[in-house]
């Protein structure tokens, strides 16, 4: 069964459970529309319930709600986890666990039955005569990061969903899911190795020594190296790490001497960011010079980074003698992801710029919402992202600019119900 036929076909149902409620939604704050009205009126909050869960290995969030009064708290995640298990080897979708565990019900009986039908939900995925009680689960969420500054330039951290407005082709957008939380992420640092680089590589070491220190200590990092041949600085055996020593042997290993093949290297990253269990997911880009080695293409960069929901950071270390250098290719690259284009004047500086960077990550704000466009998929669409608080001065967004329409990754995924 392919994607398509799953969100025309897969109705999973319980049986009665009394008026126990369990609901798969696109938002930790809203029941979905075609709940029914007396759910609807009784479970719609101001605020979100519950705890969040994040369920790794996956890409696009969804959210799991578990409502009423829960005896057995461990029985009730099992059975989120495993429901959140099953839909995953489905769908290939990402997803978010809201469980209110202040409710569930009387007795454990109901809640092992379904358990028992939850494990066996991908042996089923077929339509069923539908009983009182179903599972739906949206999957059309466009999910950005959005750093928000003040004039001065500092981070605008007591912001609420209510303070930004989102509009997509011009079109204002309902916020679905809306976050502000320092969360693990995925990083891929994509170290230039050409021949100029050579005498630059102790800052870019000392570099990544200090954005270690700066992230949350469960980042998982990994390393790419690249001349004319693009390699994983990592040993094969180890994959991801968060130790600043790996990285550092992971950076120096690799000799410096031949040309550039920036646009394969990235390529290379962006692929091996979706082996990350990390749901964020961020590149940051070092390199001093212009392309001249690559057997891919500055488009191809752009629409595989257009297609994926990673952040991408570029540090342009450029000789100004270098006929080859070209940072217009590094600011296109970060202004397309919602990252940031640096280009110190002396390579010391590299060092407070990557400290900067991981305080960017960690001070995010993470927002979704379901597009009320109908445009074909192909069809680039416009993203624009606007925060005002009350009394406040002018606040600056950077965020993703837009995506494409249809195309495959976690920006926008099928929906399913």
């Amino acid at each position: 069964m392919d994607r398509s036929d799953l969100a025309n076909t897969v109705r999973v149902h319980l049986p009665d459970l009394a008026d126990r409620l369990l609901w798969l939604c696109a938002s930790q704050n809203d029941i979905p529309d075609h709940a029914p009205p007396c759910q609807t009126r009784r479970r719609r909050a101001k605020h979100p319930v519950g705890h969040l869960h994040r369920v790794f290995g996956v890409r696009t969030p969804l959210c799991l709600r578990l409502d009423r009064d829960a005896q057995h708290p461990r029985i009730a995640m099992t059975v989120a986890h495993t429901l959140l298990r099953a839909v995953s080897r489905l769908v290939s979708t990402p997803y978010w666990c809201v469980c209110n565990l202040s409710g569930l019900g009387a007795g454990s009986g109901a809640l092992l039955l379904a358990l028992l039908l939850l494990i066996g939900f991908v042996a089923v995925a077929e339509s069923q005569a539908p009983p009182p009680y179903r599972i739906s689960v949206n999957v059309d969420l466009v999910v950005l990061h959005a750093t928000v500054r003040d004039r001065k330039g500092g981070f605008a951290s007591d912001l609420h969903e209510q303070d930004f407005a989102i509009y997509e082709d011009g079109v204002p957008q309902s916020i679905r899911l809306f976050r502000h939380e320092d969360i693990p992420v995925t990083v891929g640092l994509v170290v230039d190795h050409s021949g100029s680089m050579l005498p630059k590589l102790t800052d870019v070491i000392a570099a990544a020594r200090t954005f270690v220190r700066s992230s949350n200590p469960e980042d998982q990092m990994f390393v790419v190296n690249f001349n004319e041949k693009v390699t994983l600085g990592l040993p094969s055996a180890l994959s991801f790490t968060s130790s600043s020593e790996d990285l550092e042997r992971a950076i120096s290993r690799a000799p410096a001497t031949g040309m550039t093949a920036l646009y394969d290297a990235a390529i290379k990253a962006l692929g091996r960011l979706q082996s990350g269990i990390r749901e964020k997911k961020v590149l940051i880009v070092i390199s001093d010079g212009g392309d001249n080695a690559s057997a891919h293409s500055l488009a191809e960069v752009l629409k595989m980074a257009g297609q994926s929901s990673a952040l991408v950071y570029t540090i342009g270390i450029f000789d100004e003698a270098d006929p080859d250098r070209n940072p217009d290719v590094l600011r296109r690259l970060a202004r397309a992801t919602g990252g940031e284009a640096f280009f110190p004047g002396q390579i010391h500086e590299v060092v407070a710029i990557c400290e900067r960077i991981a305080r960017d990550i960690r001070n995010q704000y993470t927002i979704g919402y379901v597009s009320t466009s109908a445009a074909q998929p192909g069809v680039y669409r416009r993203i624009r992202v606007e925060a005002k608080k009350p009394g406040s001065a002018k606040l600056v967004v950077r965020a993703r600019t837009g995506y494409i329409a249809g195309e495959p990754g976690p920006i926008r995924n099928v929906g399913v119900q």
